[in-house]
């Protein structure tokens, strides 16, 4: 089991406050995961296939595609103020 001392620990360590009852929760409750992971490091899969990913289906990209897309004089149409093919802002200093 995990000792409280070991839970109000971790508990400094990342600046959390618990308290005393808070304290023995945990322990009981990182004990029953813990025992979990011990129980999991006991199965037997030597047979077993390793899984690289759960959804095996493939993702569809559509094909790149290249054009000329020259849309600066739109672009610059749909802004408030340009000059010379740049952007006109307020000052900013």
């Amino acid at each position: 089991m995990v000792d409280k001392k070991i839970v109000e620990y971790i508990a400094n360590l990342s600046k959390i406050e618990i308290t005393e009852e808070e304290a023995n929760f945990l322990s009981i409750q990182i004990s029953k995961i813990l025992d979990y992971i011990d129980k999991l490091k006991e199965l037997n899969v030597q047979d077993i296939k390793p899984l690289r990913h759960f959804y095996l289906k493939n993702n569809v990209f559509r094909d790149d595609v290249v054009k000329n897309s020259n849309l600066k004089k739109e672009i610059l149409e749909n802004s408030p103020k340009f000059l010379d093919n740049l952007f006109k802002i307020p000052n900013v200093l």
